[in-house]
């Protein structure tokens, strides 16, 4: 048996397509590789009468199947779930109270202390040092404020 046979040459291309799933995202290049290797085992049990074009035909065939009807349930498998817990993290400091630390000058921002942590705080109106506010908006690390 000569490991250079037309069986062993698309054995050999459905694992280089199967690893090469690691380096390119997507989950899509694997059933490519997973065709390949399917047509080297019909190419290995039914033997010449499996010629070239019966070959590519297969291939094709056999990619769209598992593109279509696999993909999802094995990238399901590989992913897994997401849980979330109901924290919304974009807006948890909404409705805080704080005090203005540096003075809010707009279009300049300034600084607020929230609970025990600073924050950079924009508003639209001016704000001295000492002021009592509360989160209206939050952006990234900038919260919106406005005096209470």
């Amino acid at each position: 048996m000569s490991f250079l046979s037309c069986g062993w040459l698309w054995m050999y291309l459905g694992a280089f397509l199967m690893l090469m799933e690691l380096m390119a995202p997507g989950f899509v290049i694997f059933f490519f590789g997973l065709s390949a290797a399917t047509v080297g085992v019909f190419r290995f049990a039914i033997g010449d009468a499996f010629d070239l074009t019966w070959q590519l035909a297969a291939f094709s065939a056999f990619s769209i199947l598992y593109l279509v009807f696999l993909r999802r349930w094995v990238q399901k498998v590989f992913t897994g779930r997401v849980v979330t817990d109901g924290t919304d993290f974009e807006n948890e400091n909404v409705g805080r109270l704080g005090k203005v630390t540096v003075a809010i000058k707009p279009p300049l921002t300034g600084r607020v202390m929230l609970g025990d942590a600073e924050w950079t705080a924009a508003s639209d109106s001016s704000l001295d040092a000492g002021v009592d506010v509360r989160v209206v908006s939050q952006n990234n690390l900038t919260v919106k404020v406005a005096a209470v």
